[in-house]
């Protein structure tokens, strides 16, 4: 069922990928205004922002080296457990032979708070691109994500992160791809109350 829905399955331009990414992290950002429009003057809040930068090192499911790269993420928390994600990440080959994975993912995820701690699950969908050793071609493609991690808040306004994500990528020869990458990001937390997650 999952493999029926490559639709992007086709020759992909690094810059179109790019401005993909880019328009979903947009759309994520942008809808935090109309959320405000829309909240009753009661309420507190309309929700939290934070956006982060990471380190990312992942086992590509192609060959037998690892990847590593970067990694940017934003997060709106909308109720007391529940928010929306988006997420780049760029990760390389270290063999020099030209290849890497990039990937833009948008979905949701559940989270607790546990003082300082926040442990949270999510599950995203997305684009992928691969471009193969030497340049041989870029292909992109659905993918489906699920990962898990924990936002550790050393300061009002800062946080530590630690990640784990399986990716799969449907259309992929020889039965799809599965990266595995894990995550240590810091990000900056915008919330008009600081101890609100």
């Amino acid at each position: 069922m999952i493999e029926s829905l490559s639709v992007f399955s086709v020759r992909s331009h690094p810059r179109t990928s790019l401005a993909i990414g880019w328009l979903a992290l947009a759309m994520l950002l942008g809808s935090s205004s109309l959320l405000r429009a829309q909240a009753n003057p009661t309420a507190a809040r309309a929700g939290d922002l934070q956006i982060g930068v990471g380190y990312t090192i992942a086992k590509p499911d192609y060959g037998q080296q690892n990847f590593q790269g970067l990694a940017a993420y934003a997060d709106f928390d909308l109720r007391s457990h529940l928010g929306l994600e988006a997420e780049f990440h760029q990760v390389s080959s270290s063999s020099g032979n030209q290849s890497y994975q990039r990937s833009y993912d948008v979905g949701g995820r559940y989270f607790r708070a546990y003082g300082h701690l926040i442990p949270y699950v999510k599950v995203m969908v997305g684009l992928g691109n691969f471009n193969y050793p030497f340049g041989q071609t870029n292909l992109a493609y659905n993918l489906y994500a699920a990962g898990l991690g924990a936002d550790y808040r050393i300061r009002p306004s800062l946080s530590l992160r630690a990640e784990y994500e399986m990716q799969r990528w449907s259309g992929f020869t020889n039965g799809g791809l599965n990266p595995q990458l894990v995550t240590l990001g810091l990000a900056y937390h915008f919330a008009s109350n600081p101890h609100s997650r």
